[in-house]
């Protein structure tokens, strides 16, 4: 799929972190799909233990170093962006050398025990989460979720990461209501903590390429609330191989369009820039 005539894809994973491609194998795709503004989104470093191997080691020199190489080599052709998907457990801050981040939940922290619980791994782990957390309660663990997500959305990130994460796992409402109205307004009240000057809403597409959802984050209730909000959006693919850098854009904008949207942005190193759905 070539797009034109501009767009981005500024979340993307490499096999430096959980990612299936190289760093230069997601630059080549994204660079022969159209994509004028590409950016490396690597995972932060954490300390969880099921996050090992799946995240920027503490060191993340390597990979910077590979991406200001990309930068050189892709110059005057596609613009390639430094960026990190902070994840709210990560100890270490924002690097200042990011050109961008984007700011998301991964892991639910239980101080009672002591463990991380993943909320997007499995199914199993969501269940054990639910469980050992909240009592069986899976309202609960949605509120839980959408409190993590307020206090990230309170940092100001230049992109919000799939605000509704934890539907990932829930195809056909089979571990909770979305529409449940508990739901619902822990969702709205995490939104409502995001700045629409300083922070975008990505519509985002990774849960389709990789099987586990049918139509992207976020809900079309959040989409048209950030739009009442004055918001603006961005189209993401959260890719983790070279063949998903734009993956269902299309699909996304329509999503977007549905919510009254008629433009998106594009991340680009001198800011934002407005571009047509």
């Amino acid at each position: 799929m070539r797009l034109t005539p501009e767009c981005c894809s500024v979340h993307t994973h490499s096999v430096l972190c959980d990612g299936k491609g190289t760093l230069a194998e997601m630059a080549a795709a994204a660079y022969a799909a159209g994509v004028r503004f590409f950016g490396a989104s690597g995972h932060s470093h954490t300390e969880i233990p099921h996050d090992a191997g799946n995240v920027l080691p503490t060191d993340p020199a390597e990979y910077r170093e590979q991406v200001l190489r990309l930068r050189e080599e892709y110059a005057g052709q596609m613009e390639v962006l430094l960026g990190i998907e902070q994840d709210s457990r990560s100890a270490q801050p924002v690097p200042d050398w990011a050109d961008y981040w984007i700011g998301s939940v991964h892991n639910l922290y239980d101080p009672k025990t002591g463990k991380y619980h993943g909320i997007d791994w499995d199914r199993e782990r969501l269940i054990a989460c639910r469980d050992q957390m909240f009592g069986g309660d899976m309202l609960a663990l949605t509120e839980g979720y959408y409190r993590d997500v307020a206090a990230m959305a309170d940092r100001r990130p230049a992109i919000l990461g799939h605000i509704d994460l934890v539907t990932k796992l829930n195809r056909g409402n089979a571990l909770f209501d979305e529409d449940d109205p508990r739901c619902r307004t822990a969702a709205l009240e995490a939104l409502h903590h995001t700045d629409p000057d300083a922070t975008l809403l990505e519509v985002n597409t990774g849960a389709i390429s990789r099987g586990y959802r049918d139509t992207p984050y976020p809900a079309v209730f959040l989409l048209r609330e950030w739009r009442g909000m004055g918001g603006q959006i961005i189209l993401t693919a959260d890719a983790h191989s070279p063949e998903t850098v734009v993956y269902g854009y299309g699909q996304a904008a329509e999503l977007a369009r549905a919510a009254g949207f008629r433009e998106c942005v594009l991340l680009t190193g001198r800011g934002w820039k407005p571009c047509p759905l």
